[in-house]
């Protein structure tokens, strides 16, 4: 794997050939689902630049004190700006900070870089004085922004950078490589391969924190009660659960919609694998109950219900009418 990144090879080696050409820009933009590895390029991309022992140009050692201090983000020249923990804002005295810094001469290394991870969470103000920077950028600075689509972000910010989109991993190279290069066993392997959607940041996050697929299975459990359920249990449910977190309701609807994917696609015979692999028993009972027009309404009833979490709704009314379209 190309700079110890997993999938992403074109983008590595564009980046490679603005080093190895002194061809770099002041700023690029990688975009990205979750967990695609956008951050982990980003981390490579320093190592290379600043690298204290490269192999060859653009190579990165990742031995050097240099890109071990880059990896653990404590490089006196690199600059990580994001989100604080509490907060889903980016806000704007994080990037006029970074603009302070960034008009500094590397402290060490050949380039100060800064990478401004999750960019769609900045707010207007944050945005525009990024936008300031991009318009005079400092020397010996090297910008990196994050973002799931460069529709997320300005159009003034985006044309001021060079676009690398990262696509989804095929499942098979991650199924691969959770049991090369983690030792994971492989049926446990092909679960967290589909259940990353192709974002090999998703698999590892499932493989370290195992409570996150405790709840899922939990979530999918309880779903599989609804169905077998009387409309008073189901309304015991919504009584129960809407007033929980929108963010937790918006989860769980994702890990049913993700179950009634793989029934649709049984119910018609697909040949595409089931993500769910470890319910593959309950979701061919359903297939052979339900057939394909069923699950392709109850499929569109939760994407609705997904819709709806995105506005100022009843909760209790939205999760009402979701037991009531569930067969």
């Amino acid at each position: 794997m190309k700079w110890d990144i997993l999938g992403h090879d074109k983008a590595v080696n564009h980046l490679k050939r603005h080093i190895e050409n002194h061809s770099l820009r002041h700023a690029y933009l990688f975009t990205g689902a979750k967990g695609v590895g956008k951050r982990t390029l980003a981390i490579r991309f320093a190592q290379a630049l600043n690298c204290q022992a490269p192999l060859h140009p653009g190579e990165p050692c990742l031995q050097c004190r240099t890109c071990q201090q880059i990896a653990r983000e404590q490089y006196p020249d690199l600059t990580v700006v994001e989100s604080e923990e509490k907060s889903s804002v980016l806000h704007v005295d994080q990037v006029r900070e970074l603009s302070h810094i960034l008009a500094l001469a590397p402290y060490q290394s050949q380039y100060r870089v800064a990478v401004l991870c999750n960019f769609e969470k900045a707010n207007q103000s944050a945005a525009n004085a990024l936008l300031k920077t991009l318009e005079e950028p400092p020397p010996k600075a090297i910008l990196i922004v994050t973002a799931p689509s460069s529709d997320h972000l300005l159009p003034t910010v985006v044309s001021r950078c060079e676009l690398l989109r990262l696509r989804q991993v095929p499942v098979l190279d991650i199924e691969d490589y959770l049991k090369t290069s983690w030792q994971v066993e492989p049926k446990q392997a092909a679960l967290l391969a589909q259940l990353s959607s192709g974002c090999p940041g998703q698999a590892i996050t499932l493989l370290q924190n195992p409570q996150i697929l405790a709840q899922r299975t939990t979530w999918l459990d309880e779903h599989l009660r609804l169905l077998a359920g009387t409309r008073v249990y189901r309304f015991e449910f919504v009584d129960k659960n809407y007033k929980k977190d929108k963010n937790y309701l918006i989860e769980m609807i994702q890990v049913w919609l993700s179950f009634w994917r793989d029934v649709f696609l049984a119910a018609g015979e697909s040949s595409a694998p089931l993500v769910n692999q470890d319910k593959e028993e309950e979701i061919r009972q359903l297939a052979a109950r339900y057939k394909t027009d069923v699950s392709h309404q109850v499929v569109s009833s939760l994407i609705r219900s997904l819709e709806l979490l995105d506005r100022n709704i009843n909760l209790r009314l939205m999760l009402g009418n979701l037991m009531l379209d569930l067969p």
